[in-house]
């Protein structure tokens, strides 16, 4: 690894959520490192090692655990991994040859699991381990076999990790103590001062290149920088926080220095990265979601500032070419389901049946050391069992009132030249919403599952668990329908009008999609049956000509409107678990999510 802010996400474990657990192995070319393999590992007890080039090839799988991994490393020749965490019995930690996976040794002395390991990177080879029965074993060979323990802490020892010179090893706890052993005798010859210590469980410990300093982590949602003394004694360099929603997600948990620079990981998945060399510049920070994405938006008003929601309620803001550039912060932290952008306001729905307008100071975007200001937003929001209709200024949004619907929301469609008016849908009807007023519950007679409303607001097409399409007019608060289309062979998934209002298309459980001019009513696309499961999205192209879709099997389908069906392009494994979110932010650039909390932009090359 060179710098940390240079990254590519891979889809590597089916198995969520992935512990965390990733190593380079280094592969030896005269004096210089050159990482070929990584190393990761999940919650099943698999590791999975893999190329660091070209298509990431998976080279090899080992199931190692019967329960989760917490920690691996690489042996500094690169040719062994140890992993440790949960496990049958005595199976709690385990090293092995990395191409065969055969066994290097026997590691009893554990009786609870084991949260770390380390192995020193110089010769003679030993591995440490620590773990939840608050001891930290010493290992030698290989064949690796038990030379000693220790029982200086008092509760969890949570990592451990040898100094790149090998001369030490520290481990870090939960008694909020930090202990340097000697790398060779395993004998304890330091101790984190009690003056300026950690106020918290210490969570992860790393060593600075040159071995004379190290970085810690805490409980407290601080991080340490102590410079280590030749007889080992520890001095407060600087301590360093980070900005945040001052709440548990605060907490860190996870910490690297990497040459220039130092990485802390949060609770929450915020990696703040401060430089080493001048540590009182403020960090770059990254985050992003931490559950299954469930829907996205792109701003019409900046077409490069994407919206996505996720199901614990986080709405985060990203910059196409920049990253991540914010997050929404509410003060009512609600499930989300789905949502739409246009202009000036935010109008959430939720499942305590409320319609809520909120006001400028109920809502910020908190950017870290990354701000900018996002002007009039409209968002539309599924939100528990309530509608949220939120005016937002600049990075902040006003107070809310609530409205009871009466029914809870299945899905929620605003009329873009008109964002007054919302559409939601419940299961026998609709709701219309405008302004902050409900004007209108209709009973429509069927089972609703989706829907989208025009936008001028003049029509609104409902789809049904039955397979059709309702189309109707819409005239003040009442809607008259026109029209049944009835080409579909499964339920409604999802509706949406193509942006020059001449035609749009649907999707269905039955993985098949379909375009409808919307003057004739007449399929103007058939034959879009390439999804091996439901379609869960929908997104049209600026131009209107392209429409793309996602489903439940990980792939993403574009067709081109006036082209056959079976001229579409496949984007194959776009997200682990199904696509949920999809839309474009230019005519060849479309932004994809779904179950595996990830956003990706993928630049389409036009025939």
């Amino acid at each position: 690894m060179g710098d940390p802010s240079s990254f590519s996400t891979l889809t590597i474990h089916s198995t969520s959520p992935f512990t965390g657990s990733m190593r380079t192995r280094p592969r030896w070319h005269g004096s210089r490192q050159n990482g070929e393999w990584i190393a990761s590992a999940d919650v099943s007890g698999t590791v999975r090692i893999w190329g660091t080039h070209n298509d990431h090839v998976l080279k090899k799988e080992f199931k190692v655990l019967s329960g989760r991994i917490d920690d691996l490393q690489w042996s500094p020749d690169g040719m062994r991994i140890v992993a440790s965490g949960d496990g049958k019995g005595k199976s709690l930690v385990r090293a092995f040859m990395w191409d065969s996976g055969t066994n290097v040794g026997e590691f009893g002395g554990h009786s609870r699991r084991v949260l770390s390991c380390a192995f020193k990177p110089t010769r003679p080879f030993h591995i440490v381990t620590c773990g939840e029965d608050f001891l930290v074993n010493i290992y030698e060979g290989p064949p690796f076999k038990f030379k000693l323990s220790h029982r200086d802490h008092s509760n969890f020892v949570n990592c451990v990790r040898f100094s790149p010179d090998g001369s030490k090893f520290i481990t870090v706890s939960s008694d909020k103590k930090g202990i340097i052993f000697d790398g060779k005798s395993g004998e304890k010859i330091g101790e984190l001062s009690s003056e300026d210590d950690h106020k918290g469980s210490i969570y992860a410990v790393s060593w600075s290149p040159d071995s004379k300093q190290v970085l810690t982590v805490s409980a407290d949602k601080t991080a340490k920088v102590w410079d280590i003394s030749e007889d080992c004694s520890w001095k407060l360099k600087k301590t360093l926080t980070c900005s945040g929603s001052g709440g548990v997600d605060d907490i860190l948990v996870g910490c690297l220095w990497q040459n220039d620079h130092l990485v802390t990981v949060s609770l929450g998945g915020t990696i703040s990265m401060f430089s080493a060399s001048n540590l009182e510049k403020a960090p770059d920070q990254l985050s992003g979601h931490m559950k299954n994405i469930t829907s996205l938006a792109v701003l019409k008003s900046d077409p490069k500032c994407i919206l996505s929601s996720s199901y614990d309620g986080l709405i985060v803001k990203w910059v196409q070419g920049l990253g991540y550039s914010g997050k929404l912060q509410r003060k009512e932290n609600s499930q989300i389901k789905c949502f739409a952008a246009a202009e000036e306001e935010i109008v959430t729905s939720g499942f305590d049946n409320k319609v809520i307008i909120f006001h400028t100071s109920s809502l910020s975007f908190s950017f870290g050391y990354v701000r900018s200001i996002m002007s009039y937003v409209f968002l539309l929001m599924l939100l528990l069992f309530r509608i949220w209709r939120i005016s937002l200024h600049g990075d902040q949004c006003e107070d809310g009132d609530s409205v009871d619907i009466g029914s809870q929301p299945k899905d929620l469609s605003l009329a873009l030249l008109s964002p007054e008016l919302a559409l939601i849908t419940t299961d026998s009807g609709v709701v219309m919403l405008h302004g902050k007023k409900v004007v209108s519950t209709i009973n429509l007679g069927f089972a609703v599952t989706a829907s989208a409303v025009a936008p001028d607001g003049s029509e609104a097409i409902i789809g049904g668990q039955d397979g059709k399409l309702h189309i109707y007019c819409i005239t003040g608060d009442t809607v008259k329908e026109e029209a049944v289309l009835e080409k579909h062979r499964g339920a409604i998934t999802v509706i949406r009008y193509s942006p020059d209002f001449s035609m749009f298309a649907s999707g269905d459980v039955n993985r098949e999609a379909i375009v409808w001019d919307l003057v004739s009513r007449e399929v103007k696309l058939k034959n879009m049956l390439y999804h091996t499961a439901r379609i869960n999205c929908l997104a049209w192209s600026p131009n209107s000509s392209m429409v793309a879709t996602g489903s439940l099997d990980n792939c993403v389908i574009i067709y081109e409107v006036d082209k056959p069906a079976s001229s579409h392009v496949t984007i194959k494994g776009a997200h682990l678990g199904g696509v949920y979110g999809l839309a474009f932010t230019d005519d060849y650039s479309v932004v994809t999510s779904g179950e595996d909390a990830c956003d990706r932009v993928c630049k389409l090359t036009p025939q």
